[in-house]
């Protein structure tokens, strides 16, 4: 049997791992608003009681402009932007693409991840999702299914626990050419 506990170098990074991060939540729809967007409401909802700064919210239409121009605008903030929405294969799903172009360092381990979990939750259908993570620049950029069922699930599967993580292995040696949120320029 495999052991599961964290290596002792895991565990001195979660213990170093800020408490809180600067994150904004996206939701692509076509249909939501901010007072129907459970999804959304429910990545606020945690990302406050985890202790996070939210430093952006929004709603926009399934528009590769728009999606593109609001991950930007965050991005500018944020240390970690979390999208609901758009994931699908049906022709208005264009949050993937415009993510995975603004991605420097892509993550494949969190979509294979959250696949894996989402087929224990609906079988064979997990594999329409096209969920996707990855660094962008200083940011990392999260893209999950629209439906709170997959956002609960990412979130308390994978991202909840480690997001402190993450954002410690972003900032721990700066990334090439790029300025920190909050920073005038040049390598954080």
């Amino acid at each position: 049997m495999t052991d599961l506990s964290p290596s002792p170098a895991t565990t001195a990074h979660h213990a170093a791992a800020p408490r809180s991060v600067r994150a904004a939540v996206l939701t692509v729809s076509d249909t939501r608003s901010e007072e129907t967007d459970t999804s959304g409401q429910y990545l606020l909802a945690e990302l406050r009681a985890g202790g996070h700064e939210v430093v952006g919210y929004r709603v926009v239409k399934d528009d590769a402009l728009i999606i593109r121009s609001t991950l930007t605008d965050f991005m500018r903030d944020a240390v970690v932007v979390i999208s609901s929405g758009g994931t699908g294969i049906t022709g208005r799903d264009v949050t993937i693409p415009v993510v995975e172009s603004l991605l420097t360092k892509p993550m494949p381990g969190f979509g294979e991840l959250f696949r894996m979990l989402s087929y224990r939750e609906v079988g064979g259908a997990a594999m329409l999702s096209r969920a996707v993570g990855g660094l962008a620049g200083h940011t990392l950029l999260f893209a999950l299914p629209g439906s709170l069922n997959a956002v609960r699930t990412a979130w308390e599967g994978l991202l909840r626990d480690e997001l402190g993580h993450l954002a410690f292995e972003v900032a721990r040696h700066g990334q090439p050419g790029t300025a920190q949120p909050g920073q005038a320029g040049g390598v954080g």
